[in-house]
């Protein structure tokens, strides 16, 4: 029992914020598929998020650049100065140098395509766990 606990400790606790529910279930998917990783809980608008993560506290927020109620790169900055230690990752369809210049400079730990989600999300927060 103890050794499960400890297992439990280990896990990557993420918190998932997209609008689209569709692909919120499928992200939701993939990083619980994965052993290391753990969706602790998910929002549907920017505010949502940062209410959720001042809530659960995780170790990780992946988060779409345009959300509803407080758009992503808004919720990155107030995320990075609540939560320093928090890895976050921002999603964008939108490919626009200055968007994705705001949402790092915002405080973003990594900004990703979805276009490109699968191949690097899962190492990306895997990789948080090193640097917290």
């Amino acid at each position: 029992m103890l050794e499960m606990a400890e297992a439990e400790r280990q896990e990557i606790r993420v918190l998932l914020a997209d609008d689209d529910p569709e692909f919120l279930d499928a992200l939701r998917e993939l990083i619980d598929r994965q052993p290391e990783l753990g969706v602790v809980g998910v929002a549907e608008n920017g505010l949502e998020a940062i209410e959720q993560a001042d809530v659960l506290a995780p170790d990780a927020v992946v988060i779409d650049v345009h959300m509803p109620l407080v758009d992503g790169v808004t919720a990155v900055a107030h995320l990075r100065n609540q939560h320093p230690s928090l890895c976050l990752i921002a999603l964008t369809a939108d490919d626009a140098p200055k968007l994705l210049e705001a949402v790092k400079d915002a405080g973003a730990d990594g900004v990703l395509l979805k276009s490109e989600l699968v191949d690097t999300l899962v190492e990306r927060l895997a990789g948080s766990r090193s640097q917290n």
